[in-house]
């Protein structure tokens, strides 16, 4: 027998955090994770209107990252110590250093742009804008954890704030 997505569990209007706490699912980590999925989501349209193989695979390589993000950040502050030492798949500094990379490339190319930019050029520009100002949101979201009690990592935050430049960058090379 296959096992149902819908476990009516959450018809209460509570969901798990990472090890089974259950929370509102109006709670700021759950915004939060709910913001880094659609930021997911908006990275697969991205790649999905993306002509070049390697771009995909460069926004496809982000959504993994964005799971092993997700996966901290939903994970309780009692519980830090007992998700440090699991298996889960953590976003290290090598995922840090790919984004500096990534926008160190474009920039030496010396991508044309007019001050503010204008979302939609073409589709897979403004869905990389989208993906850009939905990270934004998430960077805030994250910011606000630390005045709910919740601390993370600043390699997240880094990471965050790094990949919503690297989106601006590749929404301005793609209307190029």
């Amino acid at each position: 027998m296959s096992r149902s997505i819908s476990t009516r569990t959450g018809d209460d209007g509570t969901t798990a955090l990472l090890f089974g706490q259950r929370v509102s699912k109006d709670h700021p980590q759950i915004e939060t994770i709910g913001n880094l999925d659609e930021l997911s989501a908006a990275l697969g349209l991205a790649k999905a209107h993306c002509p070049a193989a390697e771009r995909r695979t460069e926004l496809e390589r982000v959504q993994k990252d964005l799971v092993a993000l997700m996966g901290e950040v939903v994970c309780a502050q009692s519980d830090i110590e007992r998700y440090e030492k699991s298996k889960f798949e953590k976003l290290d500094e090598a995922a840090l250093a790919r984004l500096d990379a990534g926008v160190a490339a474009i920039e030496a190319q010396n991508v044309k742009f007019d001050g503010w930019a204008t979302p939609g050029a073409n589709l897979h520009a403004a869905a990389l804008d989208q993906a850009r100002t939905i990270a934004r949101r998430a960077e805030r979201r994250m910011i606000a954890l630390a005045h709910q009690g919740r601390t993370l990592r600043p390699l997240l935050l880094h990471y965050i704030n790094r990949l919503s430049d690297l989106l601006w960058l590749m929404a301005r090379q793609a209307e190029n």
